[in-house]
Protein backbone atom coordinates (compact mmCIF):
# COMPACT_ATOMS: atom_id res chain seq x y z
CA UNK A 1 0.00 0.00 0.00
CA UNK A 2 1.16 3.56 -0.62
CA UNK A 3 2.05 5.94 2.20
CA UNK A 4 0.17 9.08 3.15
CA UNK A 5 2.31 11.88 1.76
CA UNK A 6 2.08 15.00 -0.40
CA UNK A 7 1.10 12.72 -3.27
CA UNK A 8 -0.60 9.33 -3.14
CA UNK A 9 1.40 6.83 -5.17
CA UNK A 10 -1.16 4.58 -6.86
CA UNK A 11 -0.47 2.74 -10.13
CA UNK A 12 -3.76 4.02 -11.62
CA UNK A 13 -6.41 6.57 -10.75
CA UNK A 14 -9.45 4.65 -9.46
CA UNK A 15 -11.72 7.09 -11.36
CA UNK A 16 -10.19 7.53 -14.84
CA UNK A 17 -7.71 4.61 -14.71
CA UNK A 18 -4.87 6.69 -16.14
CA UNK A 19 -1.51 5.10 -15.39
CA UNK A 20 0.84 6.76 -12.89
CA UNK A 21 -1.61 9.54 -11.95
CA UNK A 22 -0.58 12.64 -10.08
CA UNK A 23 -2.74 12.50 -6.95
CA UNK A 24 -1.96 15.63 -4.95
CA UNK A 25 -2.88 16.08 -1.29
CA UNK A 26 -5.65 18.66 -0.87
CA UNK A 27 -6.68 18.19 2.75
CA UNK A 28 -5.90 16.08 5.80
CA UNK A 29 -7.78 15.39 9.01
CA UNK A 30 -7.92 13.00 11.94
CA UNK A 31 -10.85 10.92 13.15
CA UNK A 32 -11.47 8.53 16.05
CA UNK A 33 -13.88 5.71 16.67
CA UNK A 34 -16.29 5.91 19.62
CA UNK A 35 -13.70 4.54 22.06
CA UNK A 36 -10.81 6.58 20.59
CA UNK A 37 -8.84 3.33 20.40
CA UNK A 38 -8.25 3.58 16.68
CA UNK A 39 -7.40 7.10 15.55
CA UNK A 40 -7.16 7.49 11.81
CA UNK A 41 -5.31 10.11 9.83
CA UNK A 42 -6.96 10.84 6.49
CA UNK A 43 -5.57 12.37 3.33
CA UNK A 44 -7.86 13.70 0.60
CA UNK A 45 -6.24 13.66 -2.85
CA UNK A 46 -7.24 14.97 -6.29
CA UNK A 47 -6.31 13.42 -9.64
CA UNK A 48 -4.94 16.19 -11.85
CA UNK A 49 -6.16 14.34 -14.96
CA UNK A 50 -9.84 13.80 -14.16
CA UNK A 51 -10.41 15.82 -10.98
CA UNK A 52 -11.62 12.75 -9.08
CA UNK A 53 -11.23 12.67 -5.28
CA UNK A 54 -9.49 9.81 -3.50
CA UNK A 55 -9.39 9.44 0.27
CA UNK A 56 -6.87 7.30 2.13
CA UNK A 57 -6.25 6.65 5.80
CA UNK A 58 -3.39 5.47 7.98
CA UNK A 59 -2.76 4.97 11.68
CA UNK A 60 -0.07 7.30 12.99
CA UNK A 61 -0.29 10.19 10.56
CA UNK A 62 1.51 11.31 7.43
CA UNK A 63 4.35 9.13 6.22
CA UNK A 64 2.62 5.95 7.40
CA UNK A 65 1.34 3.20 5.13
CA UNK A 66 -2.24 3.71 3.98
CA UNK A 67 -4.58 1.01 5.27
CA UNK A 68 -7.27 1.63 2.66
CA UNK A 69 -8.17 4.08 -0.06
CA UNK A 70 -11.55 5.01 -1.52
CA UNK A 71 -12.77 4.44 -4.11
CA UNK A 72 -10.80 1.26 -4.45
CA UNK A 73 -9.42 0.35 -7.84
CA UNK A 74 -11.79 -1.78 -9.91
CA UNK A 75 -10.75 -5.36 -10.32
CA UNK A 76 -11.71 -8.27 -12.52
CA UNK A 77 -12.72 -11.56 -10.96
CA UNK A 78 -10.22 -14.39 -11.17
CA UNK A 79 -13.20 -16.62 -12.03
CA UNK A 80 -13.25 -15.20 -15.55
CA UNK A 81 -11.29 -17.21 -18.10
CA UNK A 82 -7.97 -15.72 -19.20
CA UNK A 83 -8.98 -14.13 -22.50
CA UNK A 84 -12.10 -12.22 -21.37
CA UNK A 85 -10.34 -11.32 -18.10
CA UNK A 86 -7.43 -9.78 -20.06
CA UNK A 87 -9.78 -7.80 -22.32
CA UNK A 88 -11.87 -6.58 -19.39
CA UNK A 89 -8.81 -5.59 -17.34
CA UNK A 90 -7.47 -3.62 -20.28
CA UNK A 91 -10.87 -1.99 -20.82
CA UNK A 92 -10.94 -0.81 -17.21
CA UNK A 93 -7.40 0.49 -17.57
CA UNK A 94 -8.40 2.38 -20.73
CA UNK A 95 -11.32 4.39 -19.35
CA UNK A 96 -9.39 7.58 -20.11
CA UNK A 97 -9.52 6.53 -23.81
CA UNK A 98 -13.23 5.77 -24.33
CA UNK A 99 -13.06 4.43 -27.92
CA UNK A 100 -10.40 1.92 -26.88
CA UNK A 101 -12.29 1.00 -23.71
CA UNK A 102 -15.46 0.29 -25.72
CA UNK A 103 -13.56 -1.92 -28.17
CA UNK A 104 -11.94 -3.86 -25.33
CA UNK A 105 -15.24 -4.26 -23.43
CA UNK A 106 -16.85 -5.56 -26.64
CA UNK A 107 -13.94 -7.98 -27.06
CA UNK A 108 -14.48 -9.21 -23.50
CA UNK A 109 -18.20 -9.77 -24.19
CA UNK A 110 -17.35 -11.47 -27.47
CA UNK A 111 -14.84 -13.81 -25.80
CA UNK A 112 -17.30 -14.73 -23.02
CA UNK A 113 -20.07 -15.60 -25.47
CA UNK A 114 -17.71 -17.66 -27.62
CA UNK A 115 -16.60 -19.62 -24.55
CA UNK A 116 -20.29 -20.40 -23.94
CA UNK A 117 -20.69 -21.74 -27.50
CA UNK A 118 -22.10 -18.68 -29.25
CA UNK A 119 -19.73 -18.25 -32.18
CA UNK A 120 -21.92 -17.43 -35.19
CA UNK A 121 -23.26 -14.08 -36.36
CA UNK A 122 -22.72 -10.57 -35.06
CA UNK A 123 -22.06 -9.77 -31.43
CA UNK A 124 -25.61 -8.52 -30.97
CA UNK A 125 -27.13 -11.60 -32.63
CA UNK A 126 -25.09 -13.82 -30.32
CA UNK A 127 -26.35 -11.84 -27.33
CA UNK A 128 -29.89 -12.47 -28.61
CA UNK A 129 -29.12 -16.19 -28.95
CA UNK A 130 -27.84 -16.27 -25.37
CA UNK A 131 -31.09 -14.68 -24.20
CA UNK A 132 -33.22 -17.10 -26.26
CA UNK A 133 -31.38 -20.02 -24.65
CA UNK A 134 -31.86 -18.44 -21.19
CA UNK A 135 -28.12 -18.10 -20.66
CA UNK A 136 -28.85 -14.43 -19.90
CA UNK A 137 -32.13 -12.65 -19.22
CA UNK A 138 -34.06 -10.69 -21.81
CA UNK A 139 -33.30 -7.59 -19.72
CA UNK A 140 -29.57 -8.27 -20.14
CA UNK A 141 -30.11 -8.48 -23.87
CA UNK A 142 -31.95 -5.14 -23.84
CA UNK A 143 -29.13 -3.65 -21.75
CA UNK A 144 -26.60 -4.85 -24.32
CA UNK A 145 -28.47 -2.96 -27.05
CA UNK A 146 -28.60 0.17 -24.86
CA UNK A 147 -24.82 0.35 -24.33
CA UNK A 148 -22.08 1.00 -26.86
CA UNK A 149 -20.64 -2.33 -27.92
CA UNK A 150 -20.30 -1.27 -31.55
CA UNK A 151 -16.55 -1.84 -31.63
CA UNK A 152 -16.59 -2.18 -35.42
CA UNK A 153 -17.50 1.52 -35.73
CA UNK A 154 -14.36 2.41 -33.81
CA UNK A 155 -12.11 -0.16 -35.45
CA UNK A 156 -13.05 0.93 -38.94
CA UNK A 157 -13.28 4.64 -38.05
CA UNK A 158 -16.82 4.90 -39.41
CA UNK A 159 -17.39 8.59 -40.10
CA UNK A 160 -21.10 8.34 -39.35
CA UNK A 161 -20.47 6.96 -35.86
CA UNK A 162 -20.03 9.37 -32.97
CA UNK A 163 -17.01 8.81 -30.80
CA UNK A 164 -17.83 7.14 -27.49
CA UNK A 165 -17.86 9.31 -24.37
CA UNK A 166 -16.45 8.46 -20.95
CA UNK A 167 -20.00 7.53 -19.90
CA UNK A 168 -20.37 5.21 -22.92
CA UNK A 169 -17.13 3.46 -21.98
CA UNK A 170 -18.23 3.07 -18.36
CA UNK A 171 -21.60 1.59 -19.38
CA UNK A 172 -19.91 -0.85 -21.78
CA UNK A 173 -17.52 -1.99 -19.07
CA UNK A 174 -20.36 -2.28 -16.52
CA UNK A 175 -22.24 -4.52 -18.95
CA UNK A 176 -19.17 -6.71 -19.56
CA UNK A 177 -18.57 -7.04 -15.80
CA UNK A 178 -22.22 -8.01 -15.22
CA UNK A 179 -22.11 -10.54 -18.05
CA UNK A 180 -18.97 -12.08 -16.56
CA UNK A 181 -20.70 -12.31 -13.19
CA UNK A 182 -23.69 -14.13 -14.71
CA UNK A 183 -21.78 -16.46 -17.03
CA UNK A 184 -18.74 -17.34 -14.91
CA UNK A 185 -18.52 -15.83 -11.41
CA UNK A 186 -21.93 -16.84 -10.01
CA UNK A 187 -21.78 -20.40 -11.43
CA UNK A 188 -18.35 -20.81 -9.80
CA UNK A 189 -19.76 -19.63 -6.46
CA UNK A 190 -22.67 -22.06 -6.77
CA UNK A 191 -20.28 -24.95 -7.60
CA UNK A 192 -18.16 -24.15 -4.55
CA UNK A 193 -21.30 -23.84 -2.39
CA UNK A 194 -22.43 -27.30 -3.45
CA UNK A 195 -19.13 -28.93 -2.60
CA UNK A 196 -18.96 -30.78 0.72
CA UNK A 197 -18.00 -28.25 3.38
CA UNK A 198 -18.65 -25.40 0.89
Amino acid sequence: MPTLAGTLDLPRCPHCQIARPHLGLQHQLGTNNSTASRPRHWGIYVCTTCGGLISAWAVGGMGKAAQEFFPSAPGVSAELPDRPRAFLTQAQESLHAPAGAVMLAASAVDAMLKLRGHTQGSLYSRIEQAAEQHLITSEMSKWAHAVRLDANDQRHAAESAELPTDADAKRSIDFAVALGEILFVLPALVRRGLEPGG
